[in-house]
């Protein structure tokens, strides 16, 4: 079936990402949903390719970033320059343009109005994928009047795939230039007097329980680019009530002028004010929690009020909360000499540089404490060498916020004197958990930050310490640090990088290239971490995730409770074929490239039964346990802890211990719902209890036993308890490497010393 130039919201499904990008996607979705999205329609990447491919600009666009090094600021700025020059003044073919020409008036006719303002959006088409964010990359205009402009700004949209950050982060993400399309939302403009931001997980404390909404004055460009300081409100969802806000005043305002836009001063009266009442806060907090349950992931949603009425205007998932730390801000001694908002988490200490303009991002070195007014897209390049970053403008959903916690660079924003009252070159310790900035390099000289001795890089342990992965591309940096494996590779970040569900690729006869793609990720693990084992968990996909992928919904049923439904096991009993895709994919990597240190485990496996025949399915494909090859099972289910003996009496060589599903199904509550979360502890009785059983239990029948949820990384009181029961292994998310390397030792010398 024909791809057409643009497809109406009406029309559209999450599925269709791929023709519409992500935030169109998403904008069909939510309007099919009955959330209240302004009407529009979406220009579509097939359209951008087009073009592309009619003014045979892929030639000349490989040639300028062929001869660019993207490390270099300059020749980034010229490649980019160059290549939007192409774009813009290329022609758009005449039957595509009066096919947007004519949606434009259309939509105009819907309101009434012959020349309606419409917000014109980019939207690419690997946005807002599982493991990155292109939020903010592309250009988004706003009050576009007109047929010819609403064409430019199309055009500008297709243009603004080529911008220096864009550029930079597909390089660094590995995506291919030319496989990565943007498509175009044309949206009727909701002329906001408030525009807001909400994230529907805290996304600096990583906090499940809170809903953290943000506002403005005006139209959302200024909150977006973190011009303005929003207002904040944190709402707890066990409760719907306000457990923190705060105002900040606002003279400006980004407002409509006759074709685009123009920053205007906010009245007087209303300069001082909350931009929302906690009754409007509570309302659109419901709303991004109804989205959140619906995608099933924590989402990141732009809002908009005009007189009076709610919009919602864009979701997608938050991509960054595994950047994000639980740690506790330490209490240091001392007055901080500035305070800001809290936006990346971590410390950092550095001599000052003051950045004014894209044009001095060369003068930054790796070590130095960026302060700046603000960041845009162009500053990015200058934001991955620093040690720490820290805005006058801006709140924990500005550009600054936002790429700081995906890079991991600790940041705090809305300072609104940091530019002024910090001088370049003196020396500044931030923590970006608080939002505090002291004098001084405290890193070094603060006592309470030395708690944790020099790291050891050397440090050897008896109880060997894994590392949890799933994105390939982390494989080599990962494989460098002082670990003993990979304990946990999910198969499923690389399935989602796949995108098609496996049964569509059976039914098009695709086996060979859905194998060849997972052995491939597969590979870049072995082979970094050998002679260390990785343990590949076979694929434990929820029905609601897989329906997400690309025709999931033509082979997924929908279930009232996923996390008790069709996963793990039985799926591969009732579904042999997709598991033994990835079997196959196990024999690749372990025969034609010889990487001997692969094993295998089997997630959510309810009986003994179910294993007995999932390890039938595993003999028939040629996989037998021996040395080199050994089979474990995820101890997750209340089944796994009374039964071990038997389990163990199928046969396997170890298990590992997965904290996240044994906490919910023991206590009978799901932590990502907000009513019953705040009950979520592994350090429960009855959880600890489990553990001592499943360790002790495997330990005196002679298997491995490793524990690879999220526990041992926010518990390190577990960790002594787990070494003195006597685990064979942990597993940890990176992040936690390095002090949990230090509390095993410290327990194992505890438990040599009798204590």
């Amino acid at each position: 079936m024909k791809t057409p130039a643009l497809i109406w919201f009406k029309d559209i499904k999450f599925e269709d990402v791929t023709v519409v990008g992500g935030k169109g996607a998403n904008l069909g979705e939510m309007y099919n949903l009955g959330i209240p999205v302004p009407n529009g329609f979406v220009v579509t990447a097939k359209t951008y390719f087009d073009f592309i491919e009619k003014n045979n600009l892929k030639p000349q666009i490989k040639n300028i970033l062929d001869s660019a090094n993207v490390d270099h600021p300059d020749e980034l700025l010229s490649a980019s320059k160059k290549i939007k020059t192409l774009i813009k003044k290329a022609p758009i073919p005449d039957p595509v343009a009066i096919e947007i020409m004519t949606a434009y008036k259309k939509l105009g006719s819907f309101g009434g109005l012959k020349d309606l303002p419409v917000a014109v959006r980019s939207s690419a088409t690997a946005e807002d994928s599982i493991d990155a964010s292109f939020a903010g990359q592309q250009e988004t205009f706003l009050n576009v009047i007109g047929e010819t402009n609403v064409l430019n700004r199309v055009r500008d949209c297709w243009a603004s795939l080529f911008t220096p950050r864009s550029i930079f982060y597909r390089v660094k993400k590995n995506f291919d230039h030319f496989k990565v399309g943007v498509a175009v939302p044309v949206q009727k403009m909701v002329q906001s007097e408030i525009s807001g931001i909400m994230f529907t997980v805290n996304p600096v404390s990583n906090a499940k329980n809170e809903i953290v909404i943000e506002t403005i004055w005006g139209l959302g460009e200024y909150i977006v680019q973190g011009i303005t300081t929003p207002d904040q409100h944190i709402i707890n969802k066990s409760t719907w009530e306000i457990q923190y806000k705060n105002s900040t005043p606002q003279d400006r305002q980004l407002v409509k002028s006759e074709n685009e836009t123009h920053e205007a001063e906010v009245p007087k009266y209303k300069q001082n004010k909350f931009k929302i009442d906690n009754e409007t806060a509570i309302k659109i907090a419901k709303i991004g929690q109804k989205l959140h349950n619906h995608y099933g992931k924590a989402q990141d949603i732009e809002f908009a009020i005009e007189k009076g009425k709610l919009y919602i205007v864009q979701t997608r998932p938050i991509t960054t909360l595994n950047s994000a730390t639980n740690q506790k801000s330490f209490e240091i001694s001392g007055t901080p000499i500035l305070q800001g908002e809290a936006a990346s988490p971590g410390f950092a200490s550095g001599p000052i540089i003051l950045i004014n303009s894209p044009k001095e991002i060369n003068r930054v070195v790796p070590g130095q404490i960026m302060v700046i007014s603000m960041t845009t897209p162009d500053f990015v390049p200058a934001m991955k060498k620093v040690s720490g970053i820290i805005t006058d403008k801006g709140g924990q959903t500005s550009h600054a916020a936002i790429v700081s916690r995906e890079l991991g660079v600790p940041c705090v924003v809305g300072t609104k004197i940091a530019t002024k009252k910090l001088k370049e070159g003196d020396i500044v310790t931030l923590d970006g958990s608080s939002g505090r900035i002291w004098e001084g390099n405290l890193i070094e000289s603060n006592p309470q930050l030395n708690k944790i001795p020099p790291v050891d890089k050397n440090l050897k342990t008896a109880t060997k310490l894994y590392v949890n992965l799933g994105e390939p591309e982390l494989a080599r940096d990962i494989s460098q640090k002082n670990v003993d494996g990979v304990g946990l590779l999910r198969a499923e970040f690389m399935m989602a990088n796949i995108g098609t569900h496996p049964k569509r690729m059976i039914s098009e006869g695709r086996q060979k290239e859905y194998v060849e793609t997972l052995a491939k990720g597969i590979t870049e693990f072995c082979k970094n971490f050998n002679p260390r084992p990785v343990i590949y968990r076979a694929t434990d996909f929820k029905t609601n995730e897989y329906r997400y992928l690309r025709f999931g919904k033509l082979y997924e049923p929908e279930e009232p409770n996923p996390l008790l439904g069709f996963r793990g096991a039985i799926r591969y009993i009732n579904s042999p074929e997709v598991f033994q895709m990835e079997l196959e994919a196990i024999k690749i990597v372990r025969n034609r490239f010889s990487l001997k240190n692969l094993w295998l485990m089997i997630p959510f496996c309810r009986t003994p039964g179910e294993l007995f025949e999932v390890k039938k399915i595993v003999s028939n494909t040629g996989l037998f346990r021996s040395p080199s090859f050994k089979l474990f099972m995820m101890a997750e289910i209340p089944s796994n802890v009374i039964l071990l003996d038997k389990f163990i009496d199928v046969g396997i060589d170890g298990i590992s211990i997965g904290s996240n599903d044994l906490t919910m199904l023991t206590l009978g509550l799901d932590r990502d719902n907000s009513e019953v979360a705040k009950g979520f502890s592994e350090m429960d009785p009855s959880i600890l209890w489990s553990l001592k059983r499943l360790v002790t239990k495997a330990k005196k029948r002679g298997i491995l036993v490793s524990i690879c949820g999220q526990a041992p990384s926010n518990y390190p009181e577990l960790v002594e308890k787990l070494v003195k029961w006597g685990v064979s292994s942990i597993s940890v998310s990176p992040d936690a490497i390095t002090r949990t390397r230090e509390i095993i030792s410290w327990a194992e010398k505890r438990k040599i010393n009798g204590k």
